[in-house]
């Protein structure tokens, strides 16, 4: 079992290698390469199944009592400075292969179907195999520097993904802006990594935390700036897992496609940063100020998530919104100490948010059957409904991730979400409150997304619908509405063309379901998500006993059922009782309101318009950072500007002018005449001699 921990740096470099190859062949022998499609995506496929394997070998061996492995080398020294590279195997890095390989080996098998007849498919898969690579090579990292150079690698790939359909303005657009937000954040942490190591003079996360806090007990080093250190170093998970006030790159990152999506939200971006979190758990737990920043940043994005979710209709962008409200929770969570809950709701939600993208994708490919290849139309919910006779194994799957996310039992989410709200209720009641409505919320707009898209008649051909649709394309900023669609042709046009647009007479009368390509992922998915959960119940929590914070100690637990102490099952009752009750509240609107119409949602919105214009316009954090940052930017740019070309240039303008006319003047003086010559160096001393008597 030795050997394949010596063979573990292979992880991360089988899907580089793919990616290289496939990468220097579309370089090197483009025409060739890209007809080799079939071949090359089976080369990605079987390169991340091989470091898929290998990660389940170490995942096992790990369950079994292997000791942490680590190898390392000296990768630069100057004096005492010492700066080692290698990796690292131990309980959290042998559960974060797993969950990245399994979601990428299926996202990669899914995306055969939805990229069949995209130009870019090679392309498409030696991306994929590059960001895989990258967030790999991430969580096997042992120290801060090597993850910062990962950390730098998943926010490139994540670049190229999103503007995968760079022709199109929004989607330059949208990988602009998550490339910009994230500097932001990644700004912070390495003002942050630096400055631990100012302080502590290492670059390891346990020794980090050690010397920090025998630092700040010692008063060597102010409390207050080893809390700003660490809350220096959170800004990097701020802005890579959306949370609030850096999370507006997340919704418009849909506007890659639907396979990078899901990996984005379920695996790799996202999930770097509660694992930065996590691997930095030993600094953040000793300073008590960047823990509860950490749990109101949590619980903030929890709620702003889920409540802007509510009025989406774009699927893609209701399940953004969802991802970084779960986001929320993981981050809420670690912030109240809660290290193995964080990561049990990471896991969970890996796998059902993975399948339900993957979902919306196939809705998006059976409707463009109908609508055309035009997302504002594929993407659309009300264009929707009664889908579940159309594609059953997409609604099936859909509809068990929607009971997982919703806090259902016994679905996998329903375990992770309660610990999470169970810890934050002994932390903070009022931290608990916010997590706690927002999982109603959550039920309500999740069950909102099923019914408008699966129940009820098929809407695909409302002309009212589309007329409503064109007039929002007409408002939209740069008129490129809706991210995701297949085609990336789909609006590059100036002005959508209402009468093309409608014209679906080429198009099949029904949606299809998708092919096998893209529903085994689905099929796949919908285990976990159903199950996964019961290896941390409170009666046998298994994942509790293997993922654990650094030196804490937890009890090793024999196979089978453990009856919990009676006020440990009652405050487990109480509390996930309440929990099951708020999402139930939340299914029975939903269901009111887009399932039976009993309530009619268009007539709360005319009585709230405040609250509804609050969500449907995203809190306005757009358009104050668009005022404020950009708009701001291009004010100052114009003042620079004036002041570049009024002042600056004016100095240098003058000084060209005093030079022009001095020169003129003196070349009358140059005459060649010796005696003249003469005149001028008497006339000189006598001025000189005149000067200092008058002075003296």
């Amino acid at each position: 079992m030795e050997t394949i921990y010596q063979y573990a740096w292979l992880i991360p470099v089988l899907p580089l290698a793919a990616a290289t190859i496939i990468g220097l062949g579309l370089i090197s022998f483009s025409k060739l390469t890209s007809r080799l499609r079939q071949v090359s995506a089976g080369f990605v496929v079987f390169m991340i199944g091989t470091a898929m394997t290998l990660s389940f070998g170490l995942l096992w061996s790990q369950l079994n009592g292997h000791a942490p492995y680590t190898q390392m080398i000296e990768w630069a020294a100057a004096g005492d400075f010492h700066l080692n590279m290698g990796y690292t195997i131990d309980h959290l890095t042998a559960l974060m292969l797993v969950i990245v390989t399994t979601v990428a080996f299926l996202v990669m098998v899914y995306t055969d179907g939805y990229m069949a007849h995209d130009a870019g498919y090679v392309r498409f898969y030696a991306y994929l195999s590059l960001f895989s690579s990258s967030m790999l090579g991430l969580v096997i990292s042992p120290n801060l520097v090597q993850i910062y150079i990962f950390w730098e690698l998943v926010g490139m790939c994540s670049y190229l993904l999103i503007g995968f359909w760079y022709d199109r303005k929004a989607a330059a657009d949208a990988c602009q802006k998550a490339f910009v937000v994230n500097r932001v954040g990644d700004f912070g942490l390495l003002l942050g990594i630096l400055g631990l190591y100012w302080a502590t003079r290492s670059f390891d996360f346990e020794v980090i935390g050690d010397r920090l806090q025998d630092l700040v007990q010692s008063g060597s080093l102010n409390g207050g700036l080893a809390a700003l250190l660490a809350i220096l170093v959170f800004l990097g998970p701020v802005a890579k897992s959306a949370q609030f006030p850096l999370h507006v790159w997340l919704p418009d990152a849909m506007e890659g496609p639907t396979p990078i999506s899901a990996l984005i939200h379920a695996a790799t971006m996202v999930a770097a940063g509660v694992f930065l979190i996590a691997r930095m758990f030993p600094v953040f737990e000793h300073i008590p100020a960047a823990m509860t920043v950490i749990a109101w940043t949590g619980g903030v994005t929890a709620f702003l998530g889920a409540t802007i979710a509510i009025t989406q209709m774009d699927i893609k962008k209701g399940l953004a919104y969802s991802t970084m409200s779960q986001l929320g929770y993981m981050v809420m969570a670690m912030g109240v100490g809660g290290y193995s809950a964080g990561l049990f709701h990471l896991m969970t939600h890996a796998y059902f948010k993975a399948m339900m993208f993957l979902g919306s994708g196939s809705v998006i490919h059976g409707m463009e059957s109908v609508v055309g290849h035009n997302a504002a139309y594929a993407q659309d919910m009300r264009l929707m409904g009664g889908l579940r006779k159309f594609m059953p194994i997409t609604a099936s799957t859909f509809f068990i991730g929607v009971l997982a996310i919703s806090g259902i039992p016994p679905f996998a989410g329903f375990w992770s979400k309660d610990e999470i709200l169970g810890l934050t209720f002994a932390a903070n009641p009022a931290l608990w409150l916010v997590g706690w409505l927002t999982a109603g919320i959550t039920a309500f707009y999740m069950f909102r997304m099923y019914f408008l898209t699966f129940e009820g008649e098929f809407r695909g051909k409302d002309k009212a619908v589309l007329n409503q649709i064109d007039a929002e394309q007409l408002l939209a900023v740069g008129l490129n509405f809706g991210p995701g669609a297949m085609n990336p042709k789909e609006l590059t046009m100036a002005k959508p063309d209402v009468h093309d647009a409608h014209s679906h007479d080429a198009h099949g009368s029904t949606p299809h379901e998708s092919p096998w390509t893209m529903a085994l992922p689905l099929v796949i998915l919908a285990i976990p998500s159903a199950l996964i959960g019961l290896v941390g119940t409170p009666f046998n929590n298994y994942f509790e006993a293997f993922i654990h914070a650094p030196g804490e100690v937890v009890e090793t637990l024999e196979p089978g059922f453990h009856a919990l102490p009676k006020e440990e099952l009652t405050e487990f009752l109480v509390m996930g009782g309440s929990s099951v009750g708020i999402g139930l509240i939340g299914l029975t609107l939903a269901s009111l309101m887009y399932f039976s119409r009993k309530i009619n949602p268009s007539a709360i919105a005319e009585k709230i318009p405040a609250l509804y214009s609050l969500s449907k316009n995203k809190w306005y954090i757009d358009d104050i950072y668009s005022n404020v940052f950009v708009l701001g930017s291009r004010r100052l740019a114009r003042q620079v500007l004036e002041v570049d070309s009024k002042v600056v240039d004016g100095v240098v303008n003058l000084t060209g002018l005093v030079t022009l006319l001095t020169g003129e003047t003196l070349k009358y003086l140059e005459n060649g005449r010796a005696q003249f010559y003469a005149l001028v160096v008497f006339a000189a001393v006598l001025g000189l001699v005149i000067f200092s008597g008058a002075t003296s």
